[in-house]
């Protein structure tokens, strides 16, 4: 039954995340909240509403990932669903997006800018899942879902007629590091009833690109909340949107 799942959203108080937890909550998920800032998390779950808490936890910092997982088991004694959704596409958080899609190519983009991206990116969600890998194990059917991104695509991204690739850079390598990181946890627990993937919300409009994408965060949500109540028959190790895979 949905009414007793629990779902973790990292970088649930705003954009995409944020209209993840909305729509879990929706389903009957009790739906936690992560943020960085917990007073803006508690003013996104009065937001989500219904059953949905705060949840302070900071990705890229261990001891707090530590204390969310420690306070999920005593205070809900579960977890059904991860939704590894927090990320950035810039090191420095005043940088427009069109200044970080400038200074984005590893050319150029000095080597302390690219850790800062990838802690978040690519640590955080290893750190995280690996952190919340013990109740996941005991639910009925645990659901991870990464927030991918198909400028991450190796296989696009090779393609001389995509005008795109040239945008290939800091933000999209730690991406396509996020892909690789899914599939290797959807491998090493494909014998266990945990289902990972990663979902592509395509080009949406969020704080992420300054409000510069093309899609609501409706439609970028529909793929992660599809990838979080997949049944027993569900695929793992996947990266797809609402159309179907994705290249990889």
């Amino acid at each position: 039954m949905t009414e007793d799942r629990v779902a973790l959203v990292t970088g649930a108080n705003q954009g995409i995340g944020l209209q993840i937890a909305k729509e879990l909550a929706v389903k009957g998920l009790t739906v936690l909240v992560g943020a960085r800032d917990l007073a803006k998390g508690e003013a996104a779950a009065r937001d989500v509403g219904g059953r949905a808490r705060a949840v302070q936890i900071d990705v890229t910092d261990q001891v707090s990932i530590d204390a969310a997982a420690a306070r999920i088991r005593s205070e809900f004694g579960r977890l059904d669903v991860l939704m590894n959704n927090a990320g950035i596409s810039r090191s420095k958080p005043n940088q427009s997006f069109g200044e970080a899609v400038k200074t984005n190519l590893l050319v150029d983009t000095p080597i302390d800018d690219v850790r800062v991206v990838f802690e978040t990116n690519v640590f955080g969600v290893i750190a995280v899942t690996q952190a919340m890998l013990p109740l996941l194990r005991e639910a009925p059917a645990g659901r991870i879902v990464i927030t991918g991104s198909s400028g991450a695509s190796l296989t696009l991204n090779s393609d001389p007629s995509n005008a795109h690739r040239r945008m290939f850079g800091n933000y999209s390598v730690s991406k396509t590091a996020a892909h690789a990181v899914m599939l290797a946890f959807a491998l090493a627990l494909e014998d266990t009833n945990i289902k990972v993937n990663a979902a592509c919300p395509g080009f949406t409009s969020t704080g992420l690109n300054n409000f510069n994408g093309t899609r609501s965060v409706e439609e970028g949500a529909r793929e992660p909340v599809r990838l979080a109540l997949l049944g027993e028959d569900g695929p793992t190790g996947t990266f797809s949107d609402e159309n179907g895979l994705v290249p990889w």
